[in-house]
């Protein structure tokens, strides 16, 4: 039985990207209880345009993208870093999600941002822009679940260390207390 559900918003569109392996991975390996439910189709949804956004209706993949995280009871971002900050489609990703102003699908819902880069910082600003972007549209940063990793270190698929802190970060996310949160 699932007790808990975590929407994963994968940063990067490429097949190949090590991103989306990390999270397939935590998805293999979350812990009992706790369903790692990638959203998939982010390429499919149109840049945020409040023309698009309206009470007769949105873009369909926009509309699935909403429903999927307004389903789950956590987020989690895992996602590289473009030219010092988070790609594209992660930003209109939480542009959707944002809205409507107040009530968005990341509305009090625990967030957390992981994932590596082949940089020296491993994706640090990114991970910066996205927990901020999220708090804004209202999500609960949880703030230990803010993990940036270099891919130039260690292979970021296999290092066992690597491999701990971002299962423990599931964990982590999974285990928030969002009574706490509120509160």
């Amino acid at each position: 039985m699932t007790d808990t559900t975590i929407a994963v918003l994968v940063g990067s569109l490429r097949t190949d990207s090590v991103n989306r392996k990390l999270a397939e991975l935590l998805a293999a390996q979350a812990p009992d209880g706790v369903a790692v439910d990638i959203v998939d189709g982010l390429g499919e949804v149109p840049f945020y345009n409040e023309d698009l956004d309206s009470e007769t209706g949105i873009p369909a993949a926009a509309a699935a993208l909403r429903e999927r995280v307004r389903r789950a009871d956590r987020v989690l971002a895992v996602t590289p870093e473009y030219n010092g900050t988070m790609p594209a489609v992660l930003n209109n990703a939480i542009d959707w999600l944002s809205r409507p102003y107040g009530a968005g699908a990341m509305v009090g819902k625990p967030f957390g941002v992981i994932g590596a880069t082949p940089t020296p910082y491993g994706g640090k600003w990114a991970h910066e822009d996205a927990a901020r972007s999220a708090r804004i549209a209202g999500a609960t940063v949880v703030e230990d679940v803010t993990i940036s990793q270099s891919a130039i270190e260690v292979d970021v698929l296999t290092d066992p260390d690597v491999l701990a802190r971002l299962t423990n970060a599931v964990r982590l996310l999974a285990d928030h207390d969002t009574e706490v949160a509120v509160a």
